[in-house]
């Protein structure tokens, strides 16, 4: 990892815990906003320890995007939370002549970038 990439990754990190910090809950309640706060500081120390070991600059790079647009949704909607994909079964591929791994695997190349690591690590 570069210097530069190393501060951008730890930049990323001391933000995401800047926001835990300030978070207020959509709702007001203090016991919504102390569980968000709980969720956003244990989704980031998740999801960077997971990724701590990762070497190849693009899988870093994806990893970035998908931080910084998980905080651009979060801050937007005030939702701590990834937010769903709604895709209806069977939507995205013809019903004729497709196989269900095959819809899978569009489903999850539609998947978008703030998603990518919400299923492995949830």
């Amino acid at each position: 990892m570069t210097p530069v990439t190393r501060q951008e990754v730890l930049g990323l990190y001391r933000k995401i815990f800047r926001i835990a910090k300030k978070w207020q809950s959509a709702s007001g309640q203090i016991e919504e906003t102390i569980k968000e706060k709980e969720y956003i500081k244990n989704e980031a120390k998740t999801l960077f320890r997971k990724n701590k070991n990762v070497m190849d600059p693009k899988l870093i790079k994806q990893c970035i995007e998908e931080c910084e647009a998980r905080i651009e949704i979060g801050l937007h909607y005030n939702i701590p939370y990834p937010r769903p994909i709604h895709l209806p079964p069977m939507g995205l591929a013809h019903k004729q002549g497709r196989t269900l791994r095959h819809q899978e695997k569009l489903r999850k190349i539609s998947k978008p970038i703030y998603l990518k690591s919400h299923d492995e690590v949830s």
